[in-house]
């Protein structure tokens, strides 16, 4: 009977649950008013729940959340995972993690549609090399699994006549985060922390925060000029009301706005400005070691796929010079 429960539990399919809200219940793992129950449920009212039991998804999660893996993770790409890890604890919360084998992976991804499926694939990959490090595991089933997802326009760098059309018709902050990007070639996230304390002498100081690397990368004379016009209103550089560091919502919106002003389509996203420095690069000859110098790219493969165009075009061109 209900008034021989403590208060928030209730009997649900599988056993005793502590529900305090909606939406927030959490199964009790020990037996029903044993010690350990009553240890459980004291944790539960002070809205700790003990660690789950077992090698499930569930404690593997638990576990992986309070990991260096984890919590050292830029807090986008925190708030990223954690919509896939409660997918997963949903999903297969209760499963055993070592009975997972690739055709497990494959088939959850191919029950996925977009960017999710794909994304799903890496985290898991995260999740099971977690496994490996725990003792739970040999191997990663989710490691060489295939993303899927391929978006309508294949990203590419700007070309000139956009780059110059940008720089025609934006002003104030929308330019001066332009000129930050693709001066710098590094992601928007990286350019919205930039400090004015972080420039040392005609160079900045970038913290990249999805791959820790740490760079001084020289400016452009653009972006030099763009520096010395722009206000100094906070300790970022590109700030919003009031002095405070424009948010990541506000500085998308703006080149959002901007790209459908100057007409730049979907494969000329924001992202893609890093693109347009690493082409430039490539174009004026620069190595993959140059390049990785100011982009922070972390593999040569990633170099040659931003900029493999740019490098094709000018090899082309010394070639064809070869034939006269």
């Amino acid at each position: 009977m209900k008034r021989d429960r403590p208060k928030y539990v209730c009997v649900k399919p599988g056993g005793l649950y502590f529900w305090r809200r909606p939406g927030s219940a959490v199964k009790m793992q020990s037996e029903p008013f044993t010690d350990a129950w009553w240890s459980e449920y004291a944790l539960l009212l002070k809205g700790t729940p003990p660690p789950p039991k077992g090698k499930t998804f569930r404690a593997l999660i638990a576990s992986y959340k309070r990991s260096d893996r984890f919590t050292k993770r830029a807090p986008r790409t925190r708030r990223d995972y954690d919509k896939v890890l409660a997918f997963v604890e949903d999903r297969l919360g209760g499963q055993d993690v070592g009975k997972v084998r690739r055709h497990h992976v494959v088939a959850w991804r191919d029950q996925n549609t977009g960017r999710f499926a794909d994304y799903l694939v890496q985290v898991l990959r995260v999740l099971f090399e977690h496994a490996i490090d725990k003792g739970w595991r040999d191997d990663n089933p989710a490691k060489g699994v295939q993303t899927v997802y391929r978006p309508s326009g294949t990203r590419k760098a700007w070309p000139d006549d956009l780059v110059r059309a940008a720089r025609e018709t934006a002003t104030g902050e929308t330019l001066l985060l332009f000129e930050l990007l693709v001066g710098t070639g590094q992601r928007i996230g990286d350019v919205l922390r930039m400090r004015w304390s972080d420039i040392a002498g005609d160079a900045i100081h970038v913290g990249q925060g999805k791959t820790g690397a740490e760079l001084w990368v020289p400016f452009t004379d653009r972006l030099r000029e763009t520096l010395r016009e722009a206000p100094r209103r906070g300790e970022t550089i590109l700030t919003g009301k009031r002095g405070r560091p424009l948010s990541y919502r506000a500085a998308a919106d703006r080149m959002r706005k901007l790209r459908a002003t100057i007409g730049a389509g979907e494969a000329h996203d924001t992202h893609a400005l890093r693109y347009t420095t690493t082409a430039e690069l490539a174009a004026l000859g620069c190595d993959d070691d140059l390049i990785m110098a100011v982009t922070g790219h972390r593999t040569k493969a990633m170099v040659a796929k931003y900029a493999g165009a740019a490098r094709q075009k000018v090899r082309a061109i010394e070639a064809q010079k070869r034939r006269k």
